[in-house]
C-alpha cells in the first residue's frame, strides 16, 4: 500500500501495537509510553474509518483513497425497474387494474433482483481487483518494478471502491 493511501489491516496492527504500548507503560508506570500507545490507538481507529470511507454519488462510488468507478449497469437497470414497478402497481391501485398491478409487482421484483446481481458483480470484481492489485503490487515491489507496482495499487484501489460501493448500498438497503 502506498503511503497516502489508509489501510485497514495497517489500522489492525497500529491498534495492537498502542495497546501493547499503552499496557507497558501502565505496567512500568510510564505515563509517556501509556499515552503514546492511546494515541497511537486513537489513531488507528480514525484510519480504520478512513479506509471504509465511502461516497455515493449517482451511479459512481468515490473511496479515501481517490478511485472513483460506475456501478454495474444492472444496478441501475434494476433500480429503473423498481422505480417503474411501484408506479405501475401504484397506478394498477388507484385505477382498478389488476393486470397493472400485477405487472407492476412483477416488475419490481424482477428489478430488486437485478439491482442484487449488479451488486454481488460489483462486491466480486472489487474483490477479485484488490487481490490481483495486491499480488502484482507484491510481485512489483519484489523485482523492483515502480511502474508496476503503481499500476497495481490502482487496480487495488479501484477493487477497494467497487467493493465499499457495493457495501454502501448493500447496507443501505438493508437499514
Amino acid at each position: 500500500m502506498s503511503d497516502k493511501n489508509t489501510s485497514t489491516l495497517q489500522s489492525y496492527v497500529d491498534s495492537a501495537t498502542g495497546a501493547v504500548q499503552s499496557a507497558i507503560g501502565s505496567l512500568t508506570g510510564n505515563t509517556s509510553d501509556q499515552n503514546a500507545g492511546e494515541a497511537k490507538k486513537s489513531k488507528a481507529e480514525l484510519e480504520n474509518e478512513a479506509s471504509h470511507a465511502t461516497a455515493k454519488i449517482g451511479n459512481f462510488s468515490a473511496s479515501s483513497s481517490g478511485a472513483i468507478t460506475k456501478d454495474d449497469p444492472n444496478r441501475t437497470e434494476g433500480s429503473w425497474n423498481q422505480t417503474i414497478g411501484s408506479a405501475k402497481e401504484a397506478l394498477g391501485g388507484l385505477v382498478g387494474s389488476e393486470d397493472l398491478k400485477r405487472s407492476g409487482a412483477q416488475q419490481n421484483a424482477e428489478g430488486k433482483a437485478q439491482e442484487a446481481q449488479g451488486q454481488l458483480n460489483d462486491f466480486g470484481s472489487g474483490i477479485t481487483n484488490r487481490a490481483t492489485g495486491a499480488v502484482q503490487g507484491a510481485v512489483a515491489g519484489f523485482t523492483g518494478d515502480r511502474d508496476a507496482q503503481l499500476k497495481a495499487q490502482e487496480q487495488h484501489d479501484i477493487g477497494k471502491t467497487q467493493q465499499r460501493g457495493a457495501e454502501h448500498d448493500i447496507v443501505k438497503q438493508n437499514s
